[in-house]
């Protein structure tokens, strides 16, 4: 089944969409990658689920990802004594430590580590932001504020730090057990949540070794300060602009968004832009038509992959949405714009003698199969890097990626671009023109007579050796 576009869809699965049924109709109307909340549900539902989807993916033939996205620290005040209080703008608001339940001008905030890392001035958001204090003294035990923003507040609303770096860990004990879970279930993808710099990562990159792809949800202004580091040593990124959305101002949230889509391209690595964008459509069959254009905005900027989260996962229609995901990217691919600005946004390669041979290859690669008029460019992959390098580029034929390995053909199904399919390692270069030439042919890429440009590292089967470019017909005979 080849995609008629190269974005990806990421739709999460929940009560909605957990049937045998209805995971194979999303798959065929157009979700390349499934994404399971681990905020929501038990072990026992994510285990059926993924024997679902991987039920799905033999039965249909094609790679299918799965993303586990971790729940990372809630931050929630604790409970009052009628349930709920009003506050008002001015009015004076205590959050303290005593576990006592709050009342009009007190609450218990249960995060001990927050009073020492908290000062006048700062902001403090609770309930998704929708009610605003400001800090106006605080120490280790009592933080005054006033409100200025006010509105309702009920029990365990949660509570946003946008003015500093959090002394909390991005793992948490659930987040722990979770993460063994997910991998003892083979999962292709871990989402880490609540990172604010990159030694968040390091924790989870440990524990998690090479069994999954690590993907770092950008949800928090202080990650922003080190943008470049988390994406160096992240596998991939998602602007989770929800609770993103929350810390920062609106009007900054679309520029971030841009400016983390470069850093992404830049290190080629996958980008997913996230949260809130077909919304209306959890209860209604069609989208507005701003959430039309911020679907498309995502992709005239270059993302790899665009997601749905309760819209596919709790929604009355997420079949509905995911086609309509499906029908605005294939819109805005074929818009000329879309490719003129996708080759503005060509960045040169990175400094680093790892990756400039790669990126070397892969950048003459998408020269090449311009000028040629290439059906496809075909990538050789064990470990997925030389289709990412491929992917870097962003080429006008699409990736068709060869691997040995079902784990990274699945792990390339978030990619830009990249149809990947699994075949054993070609043992010389003629086998590798062959295999390449059948592939294409047999995946519906090209016909008999068409031009297919090839990459791959030699010696074959070696991890980071892209140094080879042909170019070969597809009945065989090499140009």
């Amino acid at each position: 089944m080849r995609r008629q576009r190269k974005a990806k869809i990421v739709a999460t699965l929940g009560p909605a969409s957990s049937s045998a049924g209805m995971i194979e109709s999303l798959f065929e109307a157009g979700a390349d990658v499934f994404r399971f909340n681990f905020s929501h549900g038990t072990h026992a539902d994510h285990r059926e689920r993924y024997e679902l989807v991987r039920a799905a993916e033999r039965k249909l033939g094609r790679p299918i990802a799965i993303l586990a996205d971790l729940q990372g620290p809630k931050l929630r005040i604790g409970q009052f004594e009628d349930g709920k209080i009003t506050l008002a703008a001015g009015d004076e608001f205590i959050l303290d430590r005593d576990p006592a339940e709050g009342g009009r001008e007190r609450v218990c905030l249960p995060h001990p580590e927050l009073f020492d890392v908290i000062a006048a001035g700062q902001a403090l958001l609770l309930d998704d932001g929708k009610i605003k204090l400001e800090v106006i003294a605080a120490d280790g035990r009592r933080i005054r504020t006033r409100v200025v923003n006010g509105g309702v507040l009920s029990d365990k609303k949660g509570v946003n730090v946008p003015d500093a770096v959090l002394p909390i860990p991005a793992l948490t004990a659930k987040d722990r057990r979770d993460l063994e879970f997910a991998l003892g279930l083979g999962v292709d993808w871990i989402a880490l949540s609540f990172v604010q710099r990159p030694e968040d990562l390091l924790e989870a990159r440990a524990l998690i070794g090479d069994r999954a792809g690590l993907l770092a949800k950008l949800e928090k202004p202080a990650a922003l300060a080190r943008l470049e580091e988390i994406v160096e040593v992240s596998d991939a990124i998602m602007v989770a602009r929800g609770d993103l959305g929350v810390e920062l101002p609106p009007e900054r949230v679309p520029g971030e968004q841009k400016r983390i889509l470069r850093a992404c391209r830049k290190h080629g690595k996958p980008i997913i832009v996230a949260t809130q964008m077909l919304e209306s459509m959890i209860a209604a069959p069609v989208p507005t038509r701003a959430e039309a254009s911020d679907v498309a905005g995502a992709i005239y900027d270059g993302a790899d992959a665009v997601m749905l989260s309760a819209e596919s996962a709790s929604g009355a229609y997420p079949l509905e949405a995911v086609a309509i995901m499906d029908r605005i990217i294939k819109e805005v691919e074929r818009d000329p714009l879309y490719r003129n600005l996708i080759d503005a946004w060509h960045v040169e390669s990175l400094p680093d003698a790892a990756s400039m041979r790669g990126d070397a290859i892969c950048a003459a690669l998408r020269d090449v199969a311009r000028i040629v008029g290439a059906m496809a460019t075909v990538t050789y992959t064990t470990s997925g890097h030389t289709s990412l390098r491929a992917a870097r580029e962003r080429p006008s034929a699409p990736i068709l990626s060869i691997t040995p390995k079902l784990s990274t053909a699945r792990r390339m199904a978030l990619v830009w671009g990249v149809h990947s399919t699994v075949s054993a390692d070609a043992l010389n270069v003629d086998a590798m023109v062959g295999l390449a030439c059948r592939t294409a042919l047999q995946e519906g890429f090209a016909q008999p007579g068409d031009q297919i440009a090839i990459t791959a590292g030699v010696p074959f089967g070696q991890p980071g050796t892209t140094n080879l470019l042909r170019v070969a017909e597809v009945w065989g005979q090499e140009a």
